[in-house]
């Protein structure tokens, strides 16, 4: 027994000694010539079945696109399937990438095809430098396999890797201002675990998006503009703006904030979405305020038109021919979400915000502009869960079987938006306890108001509003005496007690001349 550990030790010393002497003597382009020939002799890898390509960066310079996106998408899954990595990170990226270390190889499967990538550096002879490396990888198909496989692999790899810069970059917020964009840095923390709103809505809005993303070849078949829009309405402080944010998180995508007030004509409006790039997602919040756009399915109106220099000033009349290229004409909107410039680039998303639906005009509501209407209610019982599992750490069910009943019952009459009760937890969330009573305070009293009055404030105002139309389409819009202008109900009033108060000032007059004299 001696003799033979004796002798495994004398063999073990001696392979060490010729490894290390190979290393040494044997240079690494001809160790690694050797190792691939040896591959072929025993078999595994047949010339005669196999074909081979090389993508090289050379220089240590990525001119090879096609190599940075075989780095990443390699990368993508190799952090569980090797044990010997390299790391990197961008300047502006956000995560770690993963590649494959020197003379390395992983198998890859496309399609049903069973593909090879080996990463080979070499050194140059003539520098021995770092900058005479060579790096490249060599992919190993069937010859049976090429024509069906190659292009399409080659094009799925770069799309996954495109995809892949998209999210680790930093999302960009931009800004329109004088005719062109301003970038932020976008940093909004809203996702859909942390939105308030119904879990089954949420996962309809997820299933949604998701299937707009891996739609191109269905818009593509079906003869679409690879595009959608998105309405997101209700009374404010539901959450609409935390849903855009959670919706470019979801799927990597920059926000084009567009202020409608900025923008000075249809033509303008154009060449602003020229400007956007595809895989992003354009906002235009509070529509019915943000432009003078009437609803045509109700009274007829007459806007003051705008000028450019000063928005809030109306212009003078103009001619014909030129009038539509000094402002926006819902006819201008209307080719900016559903126009042939809207096709111009693809992967777009458009969201319209509004706290009142029925001022838009039916055509911009219709299915190919604004595909689907989310409606952001006050906040539910599912809801309320979500926001005191973020503000609190803890579920409902938590707090105690007794005050999850009574939240369940209150917040469905107390009819409370998710900020008004997101401030009531952000106040006292370091005690749960006193949060809970506060809130439960708070629902209450609202509540109870609620049932005197007959509804929420958001309610009574839209009712009020709803029936100051009806009023005036009965009785017709007043107009001043003197200026012709059409005149709401409210201002007529303001009209006339200003001619009142004039008339008593004028009369007062008479009686201090008529005491002097």
């Amino acid at each position: 027994m001696n003799e033979a550990w004796a002798s495994l030790a004398s063999l073990l010393g001696t392979l060490a000694f010729c490894q290390t002497l190979l290393q040494t003597v044997v240079p690494p382009e001809l160790r690694f010539a050797s190792l691939r020939f040896l591959k072929r002799a025993l078999g595994f890898s047949s010339s005669s079945s196999y074909c081979y390509f090389e993508i090289t960066e050379v220089n240590g310079v990525s001119t090879n696109e096609l190599y940075n996106a075989v780095q990443l998408y390699l990368g993508s899954f190799l952090s569980a399937s090797c044990s010997r990595l390299s790391l990197s990170r961008a300047s502006n990226s956000s995560s770690t990438t993963f590649a494959l270390s020197n003379n390395d190889c992983i198998t890859d499967v496309f399609d049903g095809i069973s593909v090879q990538w080996e990463h080979a550096v070499t050194q140059s002879q003539s520098q021995p430098s770092s900058r005479g490396e060579k790096r490249f990888f060599t992919l190993r198909i069937r010859k049976c396999d090429r024509d069906r496989i190659l292009r399409s692999y080659l094009d799925y790899i770069m799309d996954k890797a495109n995809d892949i810069r998209r999210k680790n970059r930093e999302r960009l917020l931009y800004t329109n201002s004088h005719g062109g964009w301003k970038p932020v840095p976008f940093k909004h923390p809203s996702t859909f675990d942390t939105l308030a709103m119904d879990p089954e809505r949420k996962r309809e809005i997820m299933d949604d998006l998701r299937d707009f993303v891996a739609g191109k070849a269905f818009y593509q078949r079906t003869g679409r503009a690879w595009k959608r829009g998105y309405l997101l309405y209700g009374p404010p402080g539901t959450g609409k703006s935390s849903m855009i944010a959670a919706m470019a998180n979801f799927l990597s995508y920059d926000i084009y904030d567009l202020e409608l007030t900025k923008v000075c004509s249809n033509s303008e409006l154009r060449e602003l979405l020229m400007k956007t790039s595809s895989k992003s997602i354009i906002v235009i919040e509070d529509i019915d305020c943000s432009a003078d756009l009437p609803n045509r399915s109700k009274a007829p109106q007459h806007p003051a038109r705008r000028s450019c220099s000063n928005p809030g000033a109306p212009d003078a009349p103009s001619g014909g021919k030129h009038r539509n290229n000094n402002t926006i004409t819902l006819s201008g909107l209307l080719n900016f979400t559903d126009g042939l410039w809207s096709c111009s680039g693809s992967e777009r998303i458009f969201v319209f915000t509004t706290n009142h639906i029925d001022k838009i005009d039916p055509a911009l509501l219709r299915s190919g502009r604004m595909d689907m209407h989310i409606y952001l209610s006050y906040c539910s019982y599912p809801a309320l869960k979500i926001l005191l599992q973020n503000y609190l750490g803890s579920e409902a069910e938590d707090l105690g079987r007794a005050a999850a009943s009574e939240l369940r019952e209150v917040v469905k009459k107390a009819k409370m938006t998710p900020a008004d009760i997101s401030e009531v937890l952000i106040k006292n969330r370091r005690n749960k306890e006193k949060a809970l009573s506060e809130l439960l305070e708070a629902l209450k009293a609202r509540a109870e108001r609620n049932e005197e009055y007959g509804g929420s404030r958001d309610e009574r105002e839209m009712n009020g509003e709803e029936e100051m139309g009806k009023r005036s389409k009965r009785r017709g819009l007043w107009r001043a005496p003197k200026t012709g202008a059409t005149l709401t109900p409210f201002l007529a009033r303001k009209w006339r007690m200003l001619k009142r108060s004039r008339k008593n000032e004028r009369e007062n007059l008479n009686l201090k001349g008529s005491d002097r004299s």
